[in-house]
């Protein structure tokens, strides 16, 4: 096998689901508690739980993504969705995170929402080109 073709995703994306993997054993400790974050159906630990959940997904779309040969790495397609798809991967659990913990930042989602369809629209442009 080659290297990837995007090593930023490919180093990122990694240590996402370390990131994923580490978050969930250390809120992991707490689950078997019923009112943990306010029990199984309040708002903060659902949102704690994907918050959880989007380090580790959005870390294996970095590695696929990374593995992808479009669009064409040098491209200023193949930047943007590489930038757009790590920005998404930083945001999206820390506005679940922040969310979990005041509700106003739920109005941050539109970044990591906006960053990762515009990463997935420049892979799919790219992989035309």
């Amino acid at each position: 096998m080659n290297a990837p073709f995007h090593v930023l995703n490919w180093q990122y994306g990694w240590w996402l689901v370390l990131a994923g993997f580490a978050t969930g054993a250390i809120i992991g400790l707490s689950f078997h508690r019923d009112d943990f974050l306010g029990g199984y159906n309040s708002f903060r630990r659902r949102l704690v739980r994907l918050g959880h959940i989007a380090l580790a997904a959005l870390g294996i779309m970095n590695v696929v993504f990374s593995l992808s040969p479009w669009p064409a790495p040098g491209s200023w397609m193949a930047t943007a969705a590489s930038l757009c798809f790590v920005a998404g991967g930083i945001t999206m659990p820390a506005a679940c995170f922040l969310t979990a913990w005041r509700q106003g930042f739920r109005h941050v989602f539109a970044v990591p929402v906006t960053s990762l369809v515009l990463a997935v629209v420049f892979t799919c442009l790219g992989g035309g080109a």
